[in-house]
């Protein structure tokens, strides 16, 4: 008998319900609030290992990934812990236990919200 347990699927937000970070970028200047919190964002994708953990969940099937599936990019398992937990703590993925695997999925609003910001037309 299996333990598996089907989870939903929740349909990922429209971008235009989505409430942005902060304004787009030629809207108005930033407040220092609003320029710490984007600058985390910002920050943690400024790593090309996290950039490309971030690109390796973002664009794997189902919209999730386990750890055990993006392991494998050319850094050790304790660093790649750290820096999916630097992409967790600046809020752009989220993450799941299951049994003894984590499971990390984009934040569709929090990239939504930046591409929001970073629209300039």
């Amino acid at each position: 008998m299996s333990n598996t347990k089907v989870l939903p699927l929740l349909e990922p937000e429209a971008a235009e319900a989505v409430a942005p970070c902060c304004p787009p970028l030629t809207e108005r200047p930033l407040s220092a609030e609003e320029a710490e919190r984007t600058a985390a964002m910002f920050k943690a994708l400024g790593d090309p290992v996290r950039l490309r953990l971030f690109s390796l969940v973002a664009s794997h099937e189902g919209g999730e990934a386990c750890v055990c599936d993006i392991s494998d990019v050319g850094v050790s398992q304790p660093t790649v812990s750290h820096h999916l937990r630097k992409l967790k703590e600046a809020g752009l993925l989220a993450s799941e236990r299951r049994g003894t695997w984590v499971y990390y999925r984009v934040e569709p609003s929090v990239v939504a919200a930046m591409a929001q910001m970073l629209k300039i037309a």
